[in-house]
């Protein structure tokens, strides 16, 4: 039988997702990704402007997902329009401080005390 191989093993991901509208909760995210995974975790930031007015509102999403799944994740919600805004869903970058974690952890000590 020529069947396709499916990839159905569950991996932790960590989705960033920008085009949020102001409004978005939490619990929000938790739904709409649930569909799609079990999701552990939603953050969400709103950066302001001097005012304190929001000017951008994005979140990271950490789900348990296949492949095959997030594959549909992303072509069904990224470019989307959900409560006024048009999704944004990509991988999320590692942090800076985690790669600067990761950088400074791999050099030697110098004698001059800078590392």
């Amino acid at each position: 039988m020529g069947g396709q191989i499916v990839n159905t093993e569950i991996a932790m991901k960590r989705l960033y997702v920008g085009g949020l509208s102001h409004s978005i909760t939490q619990k929000d995210l938790m739904d709409r990704f649930g569909k799609f995974g079990e999701v552990e975790d939603v953050e969400l930031r709103t950066k302001t402007d001097e005012e304190g007015l929001p000017y951008k509102t994005f979140g990271y999403v950490n789900i348990n997902i296949s492949d095959t799944n997030l594959k549909k994740c992303l072509t069904t919600l990224n470019k989307s329009k959900w409560k006024g805004g048009i999704l944004k869903i990509e991988p999320a970058k590692e942090s800076f401080l985690h790669r600067y974690w990761t950088f400074t952890s791999t050099l030697n000590t110098t004698s001059d005390g800078y590392f």
